[in-house]
């Protein structure tokens, strides 16, 4: 399942963006966020990655109504999302080999925008821990087809990494990047060990749509906005469905 990604300077629709207030409304009243008509969690672990520039704070609402519905959510210590790709997603692996050890299972990663790079990263580079990778609103194709500000946002993030000294490569925060964590993202994915979803919305106003659309991953349409897709209460319908799904164990 793939569309073409069209091509040219993209504005986004930002201010429509402001909707993912009332999505978080519903979901509220919603009968998923009482766990309706939804499989319940095994207790599974779930590693929650936030996206461009966000904390860990933006996803307090998902990690609550998954330990209520019976899984172990725990997030990556991110303050702001806007470090080395390379350095975060060994945030991302140290998190999800602690809960591995903890719990003495696979885990899952969802990661929302991106958030979703790095779930498909850890994914593709430790398939022995991680069991699903979900992707809520990711560019799982080149990372960077976005609107032109939040490709603004990204290069201002580049240039103060390299002044600060954060920065491992000098291409660092682009898709070309000779690190560890483009070589991963790029990495055939491991869909004989790994589950993978890809949530998306042809409203998202942040993320080309057509580029979160990947043929190794489930690819599910929601509407709404790109912000509110950790709020959207068709996306937790279908993280639950996702969760609920045996884990892919590899052929001997």
């Amino acid at each position: 399942m793939t569309e073409p990604v069209p091509i040219g300077r993209w504005w986004g629709d930002h201010l429509a963006e402001t909707r993912w207030i009332l999505e978080a409304t519903r979901l509220r009243v919603d009968p998923v966020f009482l766990g309706r008509d939804i499989p319940r969690g095994d207790g599974r672990g779930v590693v929650l990655v936030p996206g461009f520039g966000g904390g860990d704070y933006t996803l307090a609402t998902l990690a609550s109504w998954l330990r209520r519905m019976g899984y172990r959510p725990a997030v990556c210590g991110f303050v702001l999302n806007a470090d080395c790709s390379e350095r975060s997603l060994e945030r991302v692996e140290r998190r999800v080999a602690a809960l591995h050890a903890r719990t003495g299972r696979r885990v899952a990663v969802i990661g929302h925008s991106r958030g979703g790079h790095f779930a498909r990263a850890a994914a593709a580079r430790r398939p022995e821990l991680v069991s699903h990778a979900i992707s809520l609103g990711a560019d799982l194709q080149e990372m960077f087809h976005c609107s032109a500000p939040i490709l603004a946002a990204v290069e201002g993030t580049r240039r103060v990494l390299l002044t600060t000294g954060r920065a491992r490569q000098p291409e660092c925060v682009t898709s070309h990047c000779p690190c560890s964590f483009t070589a991963a993202f790029r990495a055939p994915f491991p869909t004989d060990r790994v589950r993978f979803t890809s949530v998306y919305s042809k409203q998202d106003g942040v993320v080309r749509w057509q580029a979160q659309l990947v043929p190794d991953a489930d690819c599910v349409e929601v509407t709404g906005s790109h912000v509110g897709l950790i709020f959207n209460r068709q996306s937790y319908r279908v993280i639950a469905e996702a969760l609920a799904a045996p884990e892919v164990m590899p052929s001997r």
